[in-house]
């Protein structure tokens, strides 16, 4: 599957480079809503939350009215987690919250599966330089994806694994980490971070990974209507 993204900061839809460069600015939200029609779940990152810069929540509740979302931004809690799926979301991403210092936060991931239910929960596994990141990208955990996947599945329903070195840099994507990752997992993967081509999107499919797709589609490098028919 094919999930197009719509990442937000200060209301508007933006693209970043590894998290922190701000590349380019899409059409309003409910105007790349539009554009995604085609595909059946959109994924929605509030940028700012996960930040902790604020918050863009009318703007995803507006988006999980009209369209199968999961949403992820600033889920730091039961509560949080609660909210985005009372908002109409159809699933939750963790990420930071996650783990604590360099260990899984187990805790917590229990509160949010007796808050929401875990198949409603997927867990980010965000790559930068081979550890996981989090904090936006910004803090190191001293844990690799592969060592820790496994050890996660009891808490979601899938994962989604951005390769941040690529992230928003159109060089194409680390094919190897995810072959690895599906190795170590049989709950469903989505991938994200630097998927540029056709070719990646089609050996990822053939790994039974989805592909989450951000700045080839933004800057035109891929077609909508083309990847539509893939998901068809």
């Amino acid at each position: 599957m094919i999930i197009p993204c719509i990442d937000l900061q200060d209301g508007k839809v933006v693209q970043l480079i590894q998290g922190q460069k701000k590349a380019l600015e899409g059409a309003p939200p409910l105007e790349m809503l539009e554009r995604f029609k085609g595909f059946p779940v959109i994924q929605v990152i509030d940028l700012d939350a996960a930040m902790g810069k604020g918050l863009n929540l009318e703007i995803v509740r507006e988006l999980a009215s009209r369209a199968r979302t999961r949403v992820g931004g600033g889920v730091r809690s039961a509560a949080r987690a609660r909210e985005l799926i009372d908002a109409g979301a159809e699933r939750v991403i963790v990420g930071t919250a996650a783990f604590s210092g360099n260990a899984i936060n187990e805790p917590l991931l229990k509160e949010i599966d007796q808050s929401v239910g875990r198949d409603k929960v997927l867990l980010a596994l965000d790559s930068k330089h081979g550890k996981i990141v989090v904090k936006g990208w910004t803090e190191a955990v001293d844990l690799t994806a592969e060592e820790v996947i496994r050890r996660l599945e009891p808490f979601c329903g899938g994962f989604l694994c951005t390769y941040v070195d690529k992230e928003g840099m159109l060089e194409g994507t680390d094919l190897g980490w995810y072959r690895r990752l599906r190795e170590a997992t049989n709950h469903e993967i989505t991938a994200a971070g630097g998927i540029t081509t056709i070719d990646e999107i089609q050996e990822l499919t053939r790994m039974n990974i989805h592909a989450a797709l951000g700045m080839a589609i933004y800057t035109g490098r891929l077609d909508l209507e083309k990847l539509a028919k893939l998901n068809a």
